[in-house]
């Protein structure tokens, strides 16, 4: 069954999902989800929705889908269990070691893999399987020829409707070194979403240059059905309800075979539209995918200003209404917002604090008309009724596979008895309870009397009874027990480098991060006296793959250092070691547990969003820690310059530059298949000495001077001399 899933950050937004027709919805509790910025829900809200949602059919799906830290463990897995005993469908979850961990101790609990754990090859759905996720969530790069091999073998859900991330998903740590807060546990400050100047054929205006526009799949959402993918997910769980409404009714006509979807995508447009919509990069990168010009909700354009003695006219077909609110394009870029004032004839007169001109373009950002049209509407259920009223017996009715019978055997009257229409009216009256009752069979024999009441007792009786069996959970209950955690031990001394390029470098360990994935591993690393791994990045399509496994018929390979979790199956199916990367943002002793239990880890780098003291309780004799050089803070899986490569400069490395003047260098690398991808680096490299019996990952991919930077990994003075900007990262205060 194809499945549309709808975003539900509040109890409103629920309902809103559910009276359009989802299939289901995801929420979030009051912790641990990362949307931590939505509604969510607390206990009484989350069983009242349950229930609801139940009996109406539809699905709950519980997002737990943050980094969780070992002082939160505890609370992190009794939430989930109260979640799946209270009647959850599904738990999504992020990091795949803990969900291992859960499906062992608890094999009935339904698991998803969340988006956040960046599956976009077959690869890192296998491992998904195989820990016992029965679902994944793509990563919204991955493109159709990987969902459709990822579709045959297992259940996907990919996302049609709503934001989309600039980064790679579960890869942005913007937010946690810009602002201290971050994404992977639910607290993104989107600084994605701010003005910056690329320094690209010396450009030096600012736009929103990382700002992506929302994702609307619509009619090609039969793509992916031919594809295989079995839900269709909308994003916005810290939207309002009447988007959430908006969008459930737009894919529902789709998938229902509406020929006309007009007014439904108008509708959607009116309740959030940022950019005019892309179809994103599932289809390979179209010409709206960036939304540099305006950022925020766009609206419908109804109509252009006219200047008319001092007023600002609008002559439109579009008849607004007190509440109604407009935002106003000029030359294609936000200047300001306008309100309704009147109508005069045939136009209307707007309001704005900003100075209009004529030709200024008016859009439509809440129409409150259509607010209240798509929130009006309610899931009703359809049932159907039978009912035995013979006299002498007693009286019995059923619905739904339930059956209730009288107290009394049925009398017989002695004036107006009982009519089929008695019982019709009767039954029709469902106690607010939102059914549409159809009548199977009424068999009524005799001349019956029964009293209204009783009739109203029994009434009441069934649909109580049908209401309860419609919400019964089903679930195995399951009761909290502490995991035994086997500690890690041992002390690591060695030093591990990324760098592109090996010339002159002495080192432990050496991972090789190529500037053109098909071209030659060069011969400083192949000749080098040092452990030999492969940097795996983020994203990775087949192709790219493909030109791994012929880089290890170029010399002897020790392994891989992933960023991704599919690298582990890429790993295996080589006869690889596996250096765990700071990608699997490992933050907890269970999952590094898990991690372990992996015959061919040989290494692990623990997240790059832990403090010290967080960092040295999962220390080991195979773990690092990013301690200096430099620090990856995005992975852009698209080009931010538009695709116009006839007039690109094609720099090896560009600034970013945002409005206080910070410069954030971005990395152009070449894929396999020939296509750009870039790195965004902090603006400050990190400065340290790292953890104690904790080895050193140093990042130099920007380090011109790579041996001096090894020489100076003790000294935190030595580094200050030769980064010209630098800070302390996580280590001293953490995050949030």
């Amino acid at each position: 069954m194809l499945e549309i899933l709808a975003p539900a950050g509040t109890l409103e937004c629920a309902n809103a999902a559910i009276d359009n027709g989802a299939d289901a919805i995801y929420l979030g509790l009051s912790a641990f989800s990362a949307r931590q910025g939505a509604g969510n829900f607390d206990e009484p809200s989350f069983r009242a929705i349950v229930q609801k949602a139940h009996f109406c059919g539809a699905k709950i799906y519980v997002a737990m889908n943050t980094l969780v830290k070992d002082e939160e463990l505890d609370d992190f897995l009794r939430s989930l269990l109260f979640a799946w005993n209270e009647g959850a469908d599904a738990i999504i979850m992020q990091d795949v070691f803990l969900g291992k961990a859960v499906h062992e101790r608890y094999p009935q609990i339904v698991l998803h893999l969340s988006t956040q754990a960046g599956v976009c090859t077959l690869d890192g759905a296998r491992l998904a399987a195989n820990y016992g996720f029965t679902r994944v969530i793509l990563a919204r790069e991955t493109p159709i020829l990987e969902i459709q091999k990822i579709a045959e073998f297992i259940e996907t859900e990919v996302f049609v409707q709503g934001a989309l991330c600039t980064c790679f998903s579960g890869q942005c740590y913007f937010s946690s070194f810009a602002g201290g807060n971050s994404g992977n546990r639910g607290r993104c400050k989107q600084p994605c979403r701010k003005k910056y100047a690329y320094d690209r054929n010396g450009n030096t205006d600012k736009d929103y240059a990382l700002s992506l526009s929302d994702l609307s799949v619509g009619d090609d959402i039969a793509k992916l059905i031919a594809a295989g993918v079995t839900s269709f997910k909308i994003e916005g769980r810290m939207r309002r309800p009447e988007y959430v409404a908006a969008a459930v009714r737009y894919y529902r006509n789709i998938l229902d075979g509406a020929t006309n979807n007009d007014v439904a995508l108008s509708d959607l447009r009116r309740t959030y539209n940022r950019g005019n919509y892309t179809k994103g990069l599932a289809f390979g990168q179209d010409r709206r995918l960036l939304s540099p010009a305006v950022q925020g909700h766009l609206g419908e354009k109804v109509g252009v200003v006219k200047v008319v003695g001092g007023k600002y006219t609008v002559d439109s077909r579009f008849s607004p209404r007190s509440g109604d609110a407009f935002k106003i394009l000029r030359d294609g870029k936000e200047i300001g917002g306008a309100t309704y004032l009147k109508t005069e004839g045939r136009a209307f007169v707007i309001g704005s604090k900003v100075r209009l001109k004529n030709g200024d373009g008016v859009f439509i950002t809440t129409d409150t008309a259509v607010n209240e049209r798509v929130l009006s509407g309610q899931k009703r259920v359809p049932i159907s009724v039978s009912l035995y009223f013979h006299e002498g017996e007693y009286p019995v009715v059923e619905s739904e596979g339930v059956r209730c019978c009288g107290d009394n055997a049925l009398q017989t009257a002695k004036n107006q008895p009982l009519t089929i229409e008695d019982l019709r009216a009767c039954f029709l009256k469902t106690d607010g309870l939102p059914v549409d009752v159809t009548f199977k069979n009424i068999h009524l024999k005799g001349e019956i009397f029964i009293p209204k009441a009783e009739l109203n007792s029994l009434r009441r009786s069934l649909y109580s009874a049908v209401y309860e069996a419609k919400t019964k959970v089903e679930n195995a209950l399951y009761e909290y027990q502490p995991f035994a955690i086997e500690g890690t031990s041992g002390k690591n001394e060695k030093t591990a480098v990324i760098a592109t390029d090996f010339s002159g470098v002495e080192t432990d360990i050496a991972i090789y991060k190529a500037d053109d994935y098909a071209a030659p591993i060069p011969e400083s690393f192949k000749n080098g006296n040092f452990e030999k791994y492969l940097f795996y990045p983020a994203f990775t399509t087949e192709q790219d793959l493909l030109a791994f496994a012929d880089r290890l018929r170029e010399c002897e390979i020790d392994g891989i250092y992933a960023e991704n979790y599919g690298g582990i199956t890429f790993a295996n199916e080589h006869g690889l070691r596996v250096f765990a990367g700071t990608g699997f943002n490992l933050t907890n002793a269970l999952s590094v547990m898990t991690l372990l239990q992996e015959n061919n880890v040989a290494y692990y780098a623990l997240s790059k969003e832990l403090n010290g003291e967080e960092l040295s309780a999962l220390s080991g004799e195979r773990a690092f820690t990013l301690a200096s050089g430099g620090i990856k803070i995005m992975d852009l899986c698209y080009c931010p310059f538009g695709k116009t490569c006839c007039q690109c400069d094609q720099k090896s490395v560009y600034s970013l530059t945002d409005e206080g003047g910070r410069t954030f260098p971005v990395r152009r690398y070449t894929a396999a298949d020939g296509a750009c991808r870039f790195e965004v680096y902090n603006c400050a490299d990190l400065i340290g000495v790292g953890v104690k019996n904790v080895g050193k990952l140093l990042d130099l991919t920007l380090v011109a001077d790579k041996q001096s930077a090894i020489g100076a990994k003790d000294s935190e003075s030595d580094q200050k001399k030769m980064y010209k900007k630098y800070t302390s990262g996580h280590l001293k205060r953490g995050v949030l």
